[in-house]
């Protein structure tokens, strides 16, 4: 009787190869079959699989030509990995290509990755929250050619105070502006984040004013992370507050505060 594996989706990370988890990377040296995202994910990120691995491109596949090859591989009695861009729990449409694949009663794994927005903050050497700023981040995306529900539109967002990271969305950067201006003034600091820990990784700084002419004279229109709030300020050294957990001052379960 043929032994059949789990297949496994992978968070595949941001670029680095070395960003990847060691689970995940451990599940891709034992592969057998790696179906990866050929537009987004880092070729790097693939030499964690073993040489005779078959490795399928499924950027020009349709959603049903990537069941099958999985199908296929997992009644074969391979061992597959799924490797998409980033974290799966964030824009990877895997949820799609699960639901099909437990009607078909196969079952899957899934192992995290890390998400650009981690990247870019390690790689801006920022906090996304700051005491007395923003407590909050929220993930998002503009609306394109793939809808947003209007509850979700981004002014409505940015009048939270909290800390906004746009995915999928750099195309739409002066779209994208106008709207956030209708709550933010010039001045509210902007980084747009491309391709962030490939060797090419560009980080571009600026304010509402001024971001979108930055990425035009840059000529980036894919693969970037919009990154917007008055936490993005603490880069220019204006702390206005210190988090109270290192705080002499402040008692907590280890360590008493002193006078």
């Amino acid at each position: 009787m043929t032994e059949r594996h789990p297949i496994i989706f992978l968070g595949a990370g941001p670029g680095d190869p070395e960003l990847i988890t060691v689970k995940g990377m451990k599940a891709l040296s034992r592969a057998e079959v790696v179906l990866y995202a050929g537009s987004l994910v880092s070729p790097a990120v693939l030499t964690w699989a073993p040489p005779g691995a078959a490795l399928v491109d499924t950027a020009p596949l349709a959603l049903e030509e990537i069941i099958a090859r999985l199908v296929e591989a997992h009644r074969a009695g391979k061992r597959i990995v799924r490797v998409q861009s980033g974290d799966t729990s964030l824009f990877s449409a895997m949820q799609e290509q699960l639901e099909l694949l437990e009607e078909a009663g196969i079952p899957c794994q899934v192992i995290p990755g890390v998400t650009a927005a981690a990247a870019a903050a390690a790689s801006l050497g920022q906090e996304l929250t700051l005491p007395e700023v923003t407590q909050t981040v929220i993930l998002t995306r503009a609306a394109g050619r793939t809808p947003v529900p209007e509850r979700e539109n981004l002014p409505a967002l940015a009048a939270t105070g909290a800390t906004l990271v746009i995915y999928l969305s750099v195309q739409l950067l002066e779209q994208v502006v106008a709207d956030l201006a209708k709550v933010y003034h010039r001045e509210t600091p902007v980084v747009v984040a491309y391709r962030v820990s490939w060797p090419e990784e560009h980080l571009i700084r600026g304010t509402l004013g001024d971001i979108a002419a930055k990425v035009r004279e840059a000529n980036i229109t894919r693969q970037a992370l919009i990154m917007v709030g008055p936490a993005l300020a603490a880069w220019a050294g204006r702390l206005p507050a210190r988090s109270r957990l290192y705080d002499r001052t402040f008692a907590h379960g280890w360590r008493d505060a002193a006078d």
